[in-house]
């Protein structure tokens, strides 16, 4: 199977059944993501457990590939760390921009969304659900607040 189709069936399973869609309360964080070029926004919740982000669900509107995105991100950072995540976001993030640069085997599933970089008006698409996480777990540190962390990309 080349890139293109498993980019293709991968976007296309996770659009029609998108994963851990859904809002969770109680909460330790929650943050909105809005990208207003393309009219993509989404709330991710998320709930720590013993240091690792216990559960994460996201729901609002977008795209195929948002949303895609969303559901593949929710799977891949569950029992994970804060630095293990940061770590692949980064990984994410380096693979959706650099058309050159080799797609990592340990992306798993994400490995699709490297698709997105041949459509460079797309990236922000894939990528706004992993700032919305970043924002949500950066809201974590900040005690006392009560209102939902926000980013907005452009």
């Amino acid at each position: 199977m080349d890139l293109q189709e498993l980019y293709r069936d991968v976007i296309l399973d996770h659009n029609k059944h998108p994963r851990n869609f859904g809002h969770l309360d109680p909460c330790d964080s929650s943050a909105d993501g809005n990208n207003p070029l393309c009219g993509d926004r989404l709330t991710v919740t998320l709930r720590m457990q013993d240091g690792e982000l216990g559960e994460v669900c996201f729901e609002g509107k977008g795209c195929a590939i948002s949303t895609a995105s969303a559901s593949l991100m929710t799977e891949a950072v569950k029992g994970k760390t804060l630095a293990e995540i940061a770590q692949l976001h980064e990984l994410v993030h380096h693979t959706l921009t650099d058309t050159q640069a080799p797609i990592p085997k340990e992306l798993g599933k994400l490995a699709a969304l490297a698709g997105v970089r041949e459509y460079p008006a797309r990236v922000k698409c894939a990528s706004l659900c992993w700032h919305t996480l970043a924002a949500a777990l950066d809201h974590l540190q900040t005690e006392g607040e009560s209102s939902p962390a926000s980013v907005t990309t452009e």
